[in-house]
């Protein structure tokens, strides 16, 4: 299964921390990992990450599900670029968005927010809450929810039951698993 990251505006290097944050908790070398390049295009851009996409995902790929993975200015790129893949007949399994403060999100596929601190989750879920979400407790600085996932803890709010304490790692594992990206996970949810 193919999962594309869309990182914000900052070093690759934190997402190369945030991939290896995820590998805590879930084996992540079962999934191919795509990190749209944001040394050579635009965060934010819709337009440069779908042209991306079609370029690197086979027309056959088209018919697999995929998954995205965003934070922060990707946010912005990464959901129009998500409904840009499906314009042209792609499937999004599920869409897990890191600090998209002030970002509008909606679609037709599932959504999930992920949040630094609750006032970025509270205000963030006025523009679209999707399902399940998650935000940090005790609060975080917004890189460092990309940088060590799975070291930030808070809570998961599961849609129709009641939030438990958990890392944003084990969260994005569990929703990686519930679609069935990753099925060597273990969730209680």
């Amino acid at each position: 299964m193919q999962v594309v990251v869309c990182p914000g505006v900052h070093e690759p290097q934190l997402t190369a921390s945030f991939i290896e944050g995820l590998g805590h908790v879930m084996d992540f070398n079962r999934l191919q990992w795509l990190v749209f390049p944001t040394d050579r295009y635009l965060a934010y851009s819709g337009l440069d990450i779908l042209q991306w996409m079609q370029k690197h995902l086979s027309r056959t790929d088209l018919k697999s599900p995929i998954a995205i993975i965003a934070f922060s200015a990707g946010v912005v790129g990464a959901i129009a670029a998500a409904q840009g893949w499906q314009a042209i007949g792609g499937t999004i399994q599920v869409f897990i968005a890191l600090d998209g403060w002030g970002v509008p999100l909606w679609g037709n596929f599932p959504i999930h927010r992920l949040s630094h601190d609750h006032f970025t989750h509270w205000s963030s879920a006025l523009l679209g809450a999707g399902e399940s979400s998650f935000y940090a407790e005790p609060a975080v600085e917004h890189l460092e929810l990309w940088r060590s996932p799975h070291r930030v803890q808070g809570w998961q709010q599961p849609v129709n039951a009641q939030p438990s304490r958990a890392t944003a790692a084990f969260f994005i594992a569990t929703l990686l698993h519930r679609y069935n990206l990753e099925s060597d996970f273990s969730s209680p949810l």
